[in-house]
């Protein structure tokens, strides 16, 4: 059996120790607790603090849980509740758009899908939940990206790799696509990703009006564009599907 990190284990009782007792507590009551010697104690308390989990005191110098570690806790609630509350509604989208239907998250510098209802046919199909797909040619992405600031920023400031032939890659053809998406609250994503897929996606959002994730359908460009141009019914559909589930996590009426 391999052993465990050691230096890992006094991070994780340090923040154990400042998650369950005073609010704020000094090098020399951390170090005691964890029994480590106070150098040992501020290297790990140190790097901590570089990475948002620890924030010290400037005027006292002592230690409490960091805004990172906040962060974390919510967006794993919010993927899991997302998820949860998106089931039925993504179920059904399925059932009515006969094709594949995405739904994912920011992560990284990137699209996670957290669940994936299957096109309802007998074909075989692989199951893509923990998939990472691309911000600037998805629709995913797309609209996660005209609609999360994170996500924008990490779309424009990473290198965006010519997937296809129609895959947008400079900055300012970006950009309005990105300005098109918010006018219209859909994006679009037509062999800019894989040749021969297209797909349709929409934004959810939670009770303060922020993004948190969308719904995409997807499936052959012949099916999802047959003369051409997207189908307006499944335009439609995908974005009362991402209205609903938004109703259902407490965002009200869009």
């Amino acid at each position: 059996m391999a052993k465990n990190i050691q230096s890992l284990e006094r991070a994780a009782a340090m923040l154990r120790l400042l998650a369950g007792g005073e609010r704020r507590l000094g090098l020399s009551d951390i170090a005691a607790s964890v029994g480590l010697a106070k150098g040992t104690a501020h290297g790990i308390l140190r790097t901590l603090q570089a990475e948002g989990f620890v924030e010290q005191d400037a005027a006292s110098g002592r230690y409490q849980l960091g805004a990172e570690l906040l962060r974390l806790g919510n967006s794993y609630l919010d993927v899991h509740e997302l998820r949860a509350r998106a089931l039925v509604w993504t179920d059904d989208l399925a059932r009515s758009s006969g094709e594949s239907v995405h739904l994912g998250v920011v992560h990284q510098q990137g699209v996670l899908i957290v669940h994936h209802v299957f096109r309802p046919d007998d074909s075989r199909q692989v199951l893509e939940v923990g998939a990472m797909q691309p911000m600037h040619s998805t629709a995913l992405g797309k609209v996660l990206s005209a609609y999360d600031p994170v996500a924008h920023s990490e779309a424009v400031e990473s290198e965006r790799p010519a997937l296809t032939p129609r895959t947008v890659t400079g900055l300012a053809d970006f950009e309005a696509v990105l300005d098109l998406t918010r006018a219209r609250g859909w994006a679009a994503d037509v062999e800019e990703t894989w040749e021969g897929v297209a797909a349709v996606a929409a934004p959810i959002h939670d009770r303060r009006r922020m993004p948190v994730g969308a719904i995409a359908i997807t499936g052959a460009v012949e099916r999802i564009c047959p003369a051409g141009e997207l189908r307006s019914e499944l335009v439609a559909a995908v974005r009362e599907c991402a209205r609903a589930v938004s109703r259902d996590i407490g965002a009200g009426r869009f």
